[in-house]
Formats: C-alpha cells, structure tokens, sequence
C-alpha cells in the first residue's frame, strides 16, 4: 500500500446501533464489509456502497494485499483513507483482517455490534455451556487438520469465506464423524446440519457453530487422566513407576502393534496405538513430575524436527523423488548435529539404535549408507555377492569362521532385500508366522490321525506340509 496511510479505522460489528454507523459511514473514504451477512445488514439500515469482501484460499497476509490494492484503487495517492469496517466476526480482537487493518491506522474506532453466539441460548446445544473456543476461520483456511481443541465447543467465524473453496471441511473430518451435528447462521439464525452435508452448501456460510466431541476423544484430557493417575492420592501401580521400570512396556507395546499390522487387524491397531500413547503419556508425566520436560517440549520438538527436515513441503526448496528426500534429511541432520556443537560425534550410522533386532539393525545400516551413495549402482552385484557369501560359508575352515561368514551371508541376503524395497523384519516375520501356521495344521492332522510326529517319516510330514499350503493367506 505505498503513499498510502489509514488515517482512522473504524471497526463496527453487525447488528450495531444503525446510526451511529451511518455516521461512521458519511466519514468514510471506503466501506468494506465482510461477507454477505454485513452486506445485507448494510443495506437494511439504509447505508448503500461499500465493497463486500470474498476470501479466496489463500493465506491472511495474502488477503491483505489484496486488500491494500482494493484501497489504491478506491483512494487519492497520498490521501489519509478512513476506513468503515463491517464485520460479524465478534469480538473484534479475533478478526485477523481487522487486526491487519488496524495495524495500519493511526486511530481505531470500535462500535460493537450484536454476537452471533448468543442465539445459542435458544438452542438445546450440547457443550455450549463454560466455555466455547471462538476462531476466525482465515486462521485455519489452509489447514489439514483442526488446530483447536475438539473436547470444547467450537465458533468458526466464516464471513467472506466460501467453505468449498478452502481445506477446511476436510480438516473437520479428520477428527469428527461425517453425522456430527454443527450447526450454521444462517438468516438471523443458527440451523443443525449434519458434517456430511456442509459440502452441499454453496455460497458463504457466516458462521459455524461446533458442539464438542466426548471429552474422553482429546489428548488434552487423556493427559489429564495421566496426571491424575500419578497424583500423591492416584494408583499405586502407576506411582511408583519410573522411566526404567516402564522399560519392558514400551518395546511390548510396539511390537503389538506390527503384529497387529501383520495380521491387517485394524481393530487391533487402533488399541495398540493407544497402548503405545500410554507408553509415551506416562513417561511424560513422569518427567514432568522430575522436571525434565513436558508434553509441549515432546510435541514442539518433533513438530519442529519434521518441518525443518522436510523443506519441500514447508519451504520452497524442491526435490525430484523420494530419494532427494532422503538425501536431504541427512544434509539436514549434519547441519542440526553442527548447530548443536556435536557435529563430529556422531557418525551416520550413531543414531541406529544398537537395541533394535539384528535383522532390522542391518537393513537401517545399509539404508543410512546408500543415502550418501555407498551402494550397488543395480541389483546384479547385489545377488552376485549373495552367491559369494554362500561360497565362503561352504569353504570355512572351522566354526567360528563360519559363524562369521554365516552373518556376512544375512547380511547380504538383507541387502537384496532392501534393494527389492521389501521390510526384511516384516518379511521374516510374516514366514515365520506362515510356517508356524502350517505346522499347527501338520500337527493337528496328525493328532486327527493318532500318529504322533517322532514316528512319522519326513515323507508323510511332508504330505501333510503340502496340504497345509492350502490355508495360506
């Protein structure tokens, strides 16, 4: 907006006393208002003019640009513009626009207007009541997933903005149900419309009014319930844990949950996960309680670990594949570890886990190395060093030699693995499942038969085997 100054900003929210914003409105060098509901409103008290503003899906600092030009356009270069905004955004402290605007006038006039929430109190609404979190809808307009609390009513001020043309209804049904009752202002007054059916509104909607999910459905109050656990009047179980006591649970929990992802159970891995997060809320309150850190510092830390590890999609550097990916994560980490004066005490392979099993350990090794090109430039030499590794096992000349060249060969066998872009730990164990099922069947035909396995022939266990093959998954 250069030449340009807001000599006086006047804010006035609908539904206000009609004259003094007529008053406001014969000083004004440019009315704005936000959305068709003060538009209409406008109008009925007899103000006409004025320029009604529509949001794209851009981001606020975008919108006020593009409300600078609408000002160059409307005004003199050099001129001092006072400005009348309409607005049912209420209170005015939320109103992003406004806030913008107002950050470029030299005076601010408030005229407060009537707020939409309270024809509320007319509806039997759930969770209205104590406390309702109130947003201006741009704060959220590119977001894929609700940045509020969804364990508390919810007020989305949508004036001006077109909900089909932006993220959000999408970001709504990451956590609330397709039949969740919402209700929108609609003529003066709010209408139940169920999440489902938003989609099919056309045009802007004013306002969008949230009841809350059930309180237990937030992290917030799983939190809650974590602390209460550990309180000096809380379980006894639970109070006398520590972060190495809770040691065991932490690995059970996780590989409960790859079994459940090996048996495509999701049933079972939506409680594994959850098992898992009370792994992770415990040994969080725990430090909490030993000032160590707190659930924020968890949260801020990795938030900030993955868009800074991922500039692609939070910055504007640009990658081909997956495997520049790759290759800019572990720039990245060198210039993390530098930042924190540790640059030449950890190597690329340092941060593997040396508990993590053998197996997974050596294809996260291999993995680390072929990030910074250490590889096989095709899968040929892959398979032909299998094949040497199996050579030297048969030409070892005593068992500790072989032992040695046994875990080369794994090593190797590993490596193809890798390189078929298959999960060597997920691959051994679904076989191991597979043949721990085959053998069940082996040994329940047998018993059908009432032969005991010591005194049957390979031949017939075989037959058996065969057979078993059958009830593969």
């Amino acid at each position: 907006m250069s030449g340009h100054k807001i000599k006086e900003l006047i804010y006035c929210g609908v539904l206000a006393d009609p004259e003094s914003a007529r008053q406001a409105a014969k000083a004004a060098t440019l009315i704005m208002t936000r959305g068709k509901y003060a538009a209409e409103w406008l109008r009925e008290v007899g103000i006409d003019g004025g320029i009604t503003w529509e949001f794209g899906n851009g981001e606020p600092g975008q919108e006020i640009e593009r409300i600078h030009d609408q000002l160059t356009a409307h005004a003199p270069e050099c001129e001092d513009i006072r400005v009348l905004y309409l607005t049912p955004v209420q209170p005015f402290s939320i109103d992003m626009i406004g806030r913008q605007l107002a950050g470029q006038a030299e005076y601010v006039v408030e005229i407060p207007g009537g707020d939409p929430l309270t024809a509320l109190s007319n509806l039997d609404v759930p969770g209205a009541i104590g406390a309702v979190q109130s947003l201006d809808g741009l704060k959220i307009i590119g977001d894929a997933f609700p940045v509020f609390s969804t364990g508390m009513a919810v007020h989305l001020n949508l004036a001006g903005i077109n909900l089909r043309k932006t993220s959000i209804l999408a970001s709504l049904r990451q956590v609330y149900p397709d039949s969740h009752v919402l209700y929108e202002f609609e003529n003066d007054k709010w209408q139940p419309i169920a999440l489902r059916d938003l989609d099919k509104v056309s045009g802007e909607i004013t306002g969008l009014y949230i009841p809350a999910l059930a309180e237990d459905s937030t992290l917030e109050n799983f939190m809650q319930v974590i602390a209460r656990l550990r309180a000096p009047d809380g379980c006894p179980w639970d109070r006398k844990q520590t972060h190495t006591s809770l040691r065991p649970y932490l690995l059970e929990e996780a590989y409960e949950a790859l079994e459940a992802l090996d048996n495509g159970d999701m049933s079972a891995l939506r409680e594994e996960l959850g098992d898992i997060l009370l792994q992770i809320a415990l040994h969080t309150q725990i430090a909490v309680e030993n000032g160590e850190f707190t659930i924020a510092d968890v949260l801020q830390g990795i938030n900030r670990k993955i868009v800074s590890r991922h500039p692609h999609v939070f910055a504007d550097v640009s990658v081909r594949d997956d495997r520049d990916v790759v290759q800019n994560w572990e720039k990245l980490k060198e210039i993390e570890r530098a930042e924190n004066g540790n640059a030449h005490q950890k190597g690329l392979l340092d941060g593997i886990p040396a508990i993590l099993p053998a197996l997974s350990q050596a294809q996260s090794i291999q993995e680390r190395a072929a990030r910074v090109g250490f590889d096989w430039p095709e899968i040929q030499p892959v398979i032909e060093k299998v094949m040497e590794e199996l050579q030297e096992v048969s030409q070892a000349q005593n068992a500790l030699e072989r032992e040695h060249e046994l875990g080369d060969l794994l090593f190797a066998v590993v490596n193809l693995v890798r390189w078929h872009k298959v999960d060597a730990e997920s691959a051994l164990r679904y076989t191991n499942t597979k043949f721990r099922k085959r053998f069940a069947y082996l040994e329940s035909r047998a018993k059908q038969a009432g032969r005991e396995l010591q005194k049957m022939t390979l031949e017939e266990m075989d037959a058996l085997w065969e057979d078993a093959k059958a009830f593969d998954d």
